[in-house]
């Protein structure tokens, strides 16, 4: 009776405090606080301070800043643009021709930019209207660039994987290298989804009078060769074992700095909005994180969390449906919250208890950001949904509709990881260290 009143209390809190939009941050450090004071004769202040100092003074933290900061370069930059220009030869002759531009193009902006949300306005700043002006299928197009926008937060760096690695205490960089081949499959399984759609209706994706020669296929590369070698570097650098993710990110940043000077894109305001949105991120992203860390402390002390796994190990369940249980919940946190927030309000109690299950919690990373990729396209809170109404004004529930095939994707590819787990381990595995 005493734990529940002790949930029911803290839940409560929460709810209040988010219910009153108080900020996020701010809320986690008020319910882990009140907590402490209400039901023990802790010293509250002493652990909120240790807390936040240990989340804040490590290494591997400082990879946040320097990642965000990578990404924002290349958004603000010529490079991006580029990536458009240099695909566009390459997907010509395939069923869907530009429509695999959305895809791809987001895959690898994905693989140096770690947000969905830029990774979606990125791309869609490029490709909606490049689509509009050739006649292509509207809801394909929209549908396509929602979904393959999500991958923003699986192909590494990814700063959900940073966010989950500092709480799970699970390495950042066998994590990143876990993403890199579901985000593969999910990116193939949507292009291959786009082609069935085209080669039953060519329609949809009608040819044009445009046309490219071998030629100027080869000429697109050097376009590409900057993302290309980003990638190369970052994430070759971390799965070779000769760079932490902190000194990949640094090195990712020089190489940003460098391409973005080359393709003369780099101007000091473009310098300038990229460290303020820099710096703006990666505060908000640290303060969830330090909050998250001390109620997770506070649920601790208070035992909710041991005394909640016990209960669940105590039901008998198997693996898989406590993963359709929490693949439930996750889809109702999706319609309502972010993704930091997901991870944050989740993490105390799913992690024991998969934990408990047998599960790697280098798996459950992935598996836990795919179901955020979920939820980037969920109404009514889908972020990717309001950052594609803002380039095209179109209805959110129109959007929603349009991104529901690839919605359906992403549950068969969670379905897949789930029964096949080495699929993402297989990597992890191989690395160096």
């Amino acid at each position: 009776m005493e734990l529940l009143v002790k949930s029911v209390a803290l839940l409560a809190f929460l709810f209040l405090f988010l219910g009153g939009t108080v900020w996020i941050g701010i809320s986690l450090f008020m319910v882990g606080l009140l907590g402490l004071i209400i039901f023990t004769d802790l010293p509250a202040l002493t652990i909120m301070s240790n807390i936040v100092w240990n989340n804040t003074s490590g290494s591997t933290m400082m990879a946040l800043p320097l990642f965000v900061f990578m990404g924002e370069i290349l958004f603000r930059s010529k490079i991006s643009e580029n990536l458009f220009n240099g695909l566009s030869p390459w997907m010509d002759r395939i069923p869907g021709r530009l429509i695999h531009v959305n895809v791809f193009a987001s895959t690898l902006f994905a693989a140096v930019s770690g947000s969905s949300a830029a990774t979606t306005a990125t791309v869609g700043k490029i490709t909606l209207p490049e689509f509009r002006k050739r006649g292509y299928d509207r809801t394909l197009c929209v549908g396509s660039l929602a979904g393959a926008g999500t991958l923003g937060f699986l192909i590494p760096p990814s700063m959900m994987m940073l966010v989950y690695g500092i709480m799970a205490d699970v390495s950042i960089g066998k994590l990143f290298i876990a993403g890199f081949i579901p985000g593969i499959i999910i990116a193939l399984t949507f292009s291959g989804y786009v082609m069935y759609r085209c080669v039953k209706d060519p329609e949809l994706a009608p040819a044009g009078d445009l046309s490219y020669s071998w030629g100027d296929r080869l000429r697109s590369i050097p376009l590409l060769a900057p993302v290309i070698i980003l990638v190369t570097i970052v994430l070759g650098s971390i799965y070779a074992g000769w760079a932490t993710p902190t000194e990949a990110a640094a090195v990712g940043v020089a190489g940003a700095l460098f391409f973005a000077l080359l393709t003369k894109s780099l101007t000091w305001q473009i310098l300038r909005d990229a460290l303020m949105g820099s710096v703006k991120t990666s505060c908000m992203i640290m303060w969830i994180v330090c909050g998250a860390a001390f109620l997770s402390v506070a649920v601790g002390y208070l035992g909710i969390a041991t005394s909640l796994t016990s209960f669940v190990s105590g039901l008998g369940l198997s693996r898989y449906t406590l993963i359709l249980i929490l693949s439930i919940m996750y889809l109702v946190m999706g319609c309502l919250l972010d993704g930091f927030s997901m991870i944050v309000m989740s993490l105390p109690i799913a992690l024991p208890l998969i934990n408990q299950a047998g599960f790697d919690p280098i798996w459950f990373g992935i598996y836990l950001v795919i179901m955020i990729q979920l939820a980037q396209i969920t109404p009514p809170v889908g972020f990717n949904l309001f950052v594609i109404n803002g380039l095209i004004d179109d209805d959110i529930g129109k959007i929603a509709v349009a991104a529901l095939p690839f919605f359906v994707m992403l549950l068969v590819v969670t379905a897949l990881l789930t029964f096949f787990p080495d699929i993402v381990l297989f990597l992890p595995r191989m690395m160096v260290r």
